[in-house]
């Protein structure tokens, strides 16, 4: 786990090596262990290491293949490593025990073509020197990200998006709207390549990109509807594998353990790791308020109270969010819809006193149909199949074990023509200025593709296309910015190109999601848990939080000032309004209200600023970083 970046001139003028150290000074906290740079005329790439398999120096980045060919820089884990350096072994010797040396070998062996070899977590940069061109990719549904900056003289890329802005102009630096309407409208960001800032793109999910010749190339290297396998036969072959997944990710030089929130998906990991890997000392890291606030899980965290010797928790309270805004808002360098992303914030905070890389569930509702609103994709499944009797059934069922009209209700929302879906998100809201709102209510992808699909299969494969990646970008943030690696089971593609190619009948039945995650959990997970029907996840009490006297303050002071209100988005007098119904207690709107600040305070740390750029000097690691670049010999 670590941070790459790197620059391409394309009139063939030579990098300057001091913007490549100050993109590495921007990202240090994804790599504290070690640094490194190589640059060669129009070439020039960084690399911030977070030492995990094989800690001595012989991991330096960026790495060079034997023959002088190759060199490499690479952010994430290539958990299959030892058996793909079992197969490479009769060609290539091998002089580290890292996967970096394997990635690179790999590469050398099958070109790209190795990349669906890889069972794992990436982003990485090759440099042919030989043909003077370069190669890069991301892993298949965006758990490592890559970002990129790209116009007639240059292309920049980055682990995250500050490094790629300090070498930009300030005139490049500004917000795009599309991105912040669907953030308001719907919380939902990552769905496309746009960023909030209109002239910095993602290298989307398994995607890959050529620069040859003068040419820059992008085009896709894997497409998971596409690449479904067979369905699972049962629910003991569905746990297997799952446990294989679990297994994989264990392996590590440094300390590892969970994020465990309660819930069922990072439940059943803490329970494959005690009952099918023995590992009963391993460390988890909960978030919790006190019994009976909003959020709390405690009551379900405590039946490991006999199993885990080593539970810690975190206390998140008005107080702390108050103190650490500045500091998120600042890790995340984009907004963010709720104050959940800050409960996992300070679930990373307290993991990194005692481990280096930890496991969580994340991914596990959008193949297993997690999410509430799956229920009115299954719905309007059974419609579509006209089983009505079936569709009866099931809502039935729903009723009965949630007591909530929420399904009934995005049922029939998914009906809808999709301009009425935007139509209706905008009037729900109900604060957004009118010419803002009529620029962009047409045209989303959340509307157009993600709450269109006509079945929960294709919801589901829609959720790894334009939903999942906005989480994985959470939890790298939070992460990455207190020096840790997150490690995703449930993202294993073995698991999820088999799940997705099951049916529905699996995922969904008799009013309650994840059956066949259930199933295969019997006499594994503790009961309460494996029966849940609530759905929380990393929740915060922030309905109340917001009704405190300092955040009162610090609130009103954001809605009433000028620059607030000049943004053109938010009518400032609507706001207000549903400020003060919130402070009052008539409505909860405390998602809105975050919204809000979230994206003013973004504005004010990354737009609002008119000073050009500086380049900050870099100090590498000159005990551990002899030279700038590792050859593998």
């Amino acid at each position: 786990m670590c941070g790459i970046c790197g620059k391409i001139v394309f009139d063939n003028t030579s990098v300057d090596k001091g913007e490549i150290l100050s993109m590495m000074s921007a990202m240090k906290h994804r790599g504290p262990d070690d640094d490194g740079t190589f640059v060669r005329g129009n070439i020039g790439l960084g690399h911030v290491r977070l030492s995990i398999i094989d800690l001595s120096d012989a991991g330096h980045q960026p790495m060079i293949s034997k023959d002088g060919r190759y060199v490499i820089v690479y952010n994430g884990e290539i958990y299959n490593y030892i058996e793909l350096r079992k197969q490479l072994a009769g060609k290539y010797q091998f002089h580290t025990d890292t996967d970096t040396e394997v990635l690179l070998n790999a590469y050398r062996e099958w070109g790209d073509d190795c990349l669906k070899r890889l069972n794992g977590m990436f982003a990485f940069v090759v440099y042919d020197t030989r043909e003077r061109s370069l190669f890069g990719v991301r892993d298949r549904f965006g758990i490592k990200p890559f970002y990129y900056y790209c116009d007639e003289k240059q292309f920049i890329f980055a682990s995250e998006i500050p490094p790629i802005l300090r070498l930009l102009d300030r005139s490049k630096i500004e917000p795009d709207d599309r991105t912040v309407f669907d953030y308001l409208v719907f919380n939902r960001t990552d769905q496309t390549e746009r960023t909030f800032f209109n002239s910095v793109k993602k290298l989307q999910h398994g995607s890959k990109f050529t620069y040859k010749s003068g040419k820059l190339r992008f085009s896709r290297w894997y497409d998971l509807e596409n690449n479904l396998d067979r369905p699972f036969e049962s629910a003991q072959e569905y746990k297997e594998t799952l446990s294989s997944a679990v297994g994989l990710r264990l392996r590590s030089d440094v300390p590892v353990g969970v994020c465990l929130s309660g819930g069922l998906d990072s439940s059943s990991i803490v329970s494959l790791i005690l009952k099918d890997h023995n590992k009963n000392d391993i460390n988890t890291f909960s978030a919790v308020y006190g019994a009976g606030k909003r959020g709390d899980e405690s009551e379900f965290i405590s039946e490991y109270d006999n199993q885990l010797n080593n539970m810690h928790f975190t206390h998140p309270t008005h107080d702390t969010l108050f103190a650490d805004i500045p500091k998120l808002v600042n890790a995340h360098a984009e907004p963010v819809p709720d104050t959940s992303i800050y409960a996992q914030y300070k679930v990373m905070e307290l993991a990194k006193q005692h481990v280096v890389v930890t496991l969580d569930g994340q991914g596990a509702d959008e193949q297993l149909a997690g999410y509430h609103y799956f229920f009115g994709f299954y719905f309007k499944q059974l419609l579509q199949e006209l089983s009505i009797q079936k569709l009866c059934s099931e809502m039935y069922f729903y009723l009965r074990n949630h007591r909530s009209l929420f399904g009934l209700k995005t049922f029939l929302y998914f009906l809808l023509p999709n301009s009425l879906k935007a139509q209706a998100k905008v009037s729900e809201i109900g604060y957004l200025n009118e010419d803002f709102q009529n620029n962009y209510k047409s045209g989303s992808a959340v509307t157009d593709v993600l709450y269109t699909s006509p079945n929960l299969q294709q919801a589901l494969l829609n959720h790894f296309e334009l939903k999942l990646e906005h989480l994985l970008k959470w939890e790298d943030r939070n992460s990455m910015n207190f020096s840790l690696e997150s490690r995703v089971p449930f993202l294993d593609h073995r698991l999820v190109e088999r799940t997705l190619a099951t049916s529905s009948n699996e995922l969904i039945q008799r009013g309650t999601t994840k059956h066949i995650l259930r199933e295969s959990m019997q006499g594994i997970l503790p009961e309460r848990i494996r029966n849940r029907s609530d759905k929380v996840g990393f929740s915060s009490p922030e309905a109340e939080w917001f009704r405190t006297p300092k955040f009162k303050d610090f609130f009103r002071d954001i809605l009433n000032s000028n620059s607030f209100a000049s943004r053109g988005y938010i009518n400032k007098e609507r706001a207000i309004t549903l400020f003060e119904s919130h402070l009052s207690g008539r409505i909860d709107v405390s998602r809105e209200i975050w919204k809000w600040i979230n994206l003013e305070l973004w504005f004010r740390d990354f737009i609002d600023t008119k000073d050009e750029p500086t380049i900050i000097p870099f100090h590498p690691h000159s005990e551990s970083s002899p030279q700038d670049v590792s050859v593998v010999s």
